[in-house]
């Protein structure tokens, strides 16, 4: 009799360190894995995680890995340790075969926990460049799969290119719901504006300043994040707003030509998977690490995006910055379709069930 495989999945802070996880759900859920997660109790994995069918979740305090000065980093270093007996002590009941961490900061006391274990543990970088949280993390791995052909080799022996787990709804939206949602006829081209889990306000700002004039020419579907609608414009002909979408989302990308969106590492690897034509405008660098702006680097340098820096982000330049967007969008496409796979599921999977086989 085959005995049933058992995983740990951990990471949170963003959608971005989450959403791989949902990817992998039906995989592991066909494959007749037991699936746990280790998440905060009031982080965004939380709500995103509570209510999937077949996820045992557990909670865990956290601390957060700072690089700036804060009266919390005297305080946090206890609240990590204190997860890390938290996670010692989930897992020794568990007994996993394998731990698969997104990253972010709840995810270090795990993968921790994991090795003094010696539970193999699988992590993934979505980003250019190690995160913080991953680099510690990537002492305890066996293994580092990466979004970037660039972080897997700067990772050395551990690194792997996979690409980033996708959800596989987000391929079979229909455009004519997406129209239908925001009430576009399809004779112009979408625009399709999101700013991540967490909105993206000074984007918000510059987008409806520039309606004016994108809107004779394309329709804005605009997700602006939570409290950020703008009731003076409800009812604009060709704009439509909402602070996020949920089940809806795969059928707005469908309708989108362009798209409009900060630099995380795990949206625009689904715009690319996708084949949509991006602008981006990633965080600054008070506002991040810079993951971002590297992130939008490489993708313009290899033809996959077009890029304005927030510092120059203005109504008139973003106006100008998406028609000419409109006008090399064919040449980005053709792009895209020769870039390697941004989908990493697979890839991903294949690795969970190596390293589930090499428990010591």
């Amino acid at each position: 009799m085959t005995r049933i495989k058992t995983i740990v999945l951990t990471g949170g802070g963003t959608a971005g360190h989450v959403t791989p996880h949902l990817a992998l759900l039906p995989r592991l859920t066909q494959e007749g894995w037991q699936v746990h997660y280790i998440g905060t109790q009031d982080g965004i994995e939380h709500g995103l995680m509570l209510e999937r069918a077949g996820v045992t979740y557990h909670a865990i305090s956290s601390g957060k890995l700072r690089r700036y000065f804060s009266l919390r980093n005297l305080t946090d270093p206890f609240r990590v340790l204190a997860g890390f007996f938290q996670a010692f002590h989930i897992l020794g009941r568990v007994r996993p075969d394998v731990v698969f961490s997104k990253g972010g900061f709840v995810a270090v006391p795990v993968v921790a926990a994991a090795w003094l274990r010696g539970i193999p543990v699988l992590a993934h970088e979505s980003d250019l460049t190690p995160g913080l949280a991953n680099r510690i993390s990537a002492h305890f791995a066996r293994k580092v799969a990466a979004t970037f052909p660039e972080c897997a080799a700067a990772l050395g022996k551990k690194g792997m290119y996979t690409g980033t787990p996708m959800r596989a709804e987000l391929f079979s939206g229909s455009r004519e719901a997406g129209l239908r949602l925001a009430g576009f006829s399809g004779d112009k081209p979408v625009l399709l504006m999101m700013g991540g889990s967490q909105g993206a306000q000074s984007v918000n700002v510059a987008l409806r300043g520039a309606l004016k004039k994108l809107l004779p020419q394309m329709d804005v579907l605009h997700l602006c994040g939570k409290d950020k609608l703008d009731g003076s414009l409800i009812g604009t002909p060709g704009y439509f707003q909402a602070e996020y979408l949920d089940k809806e989302l795969p059928d707005a990308l469908a309708a989108s030509d362009l798209v409009l969106s900060r630099a995380g590492a795990t949206a625009i690897g689904e715009f690319l998977a996708l084949k949509k034509p991006m602008l981006l405008v990633p965080y600054p660098m008070g506002a991040s690490r810079g993951d971002q702006i590297l992130n939008a680097e490489n993708y313009e340098k290899r033809g996959l995006a077009m890029v304005l820096p927030q510092e120059k982000l203005t109504p008139d330049t973003l106006a100008e910055a998406l028609f000419d967007l409109m006008g090399r969008a064919e040449s980005i496409r053709e792009a895209m379709r020769k870039a390697p796979p941004a989908e990493g599921s697979g890839a991903v999977m294949e690795l969970i069930r190596e390293l589930a086989g090499d428990r010591r």
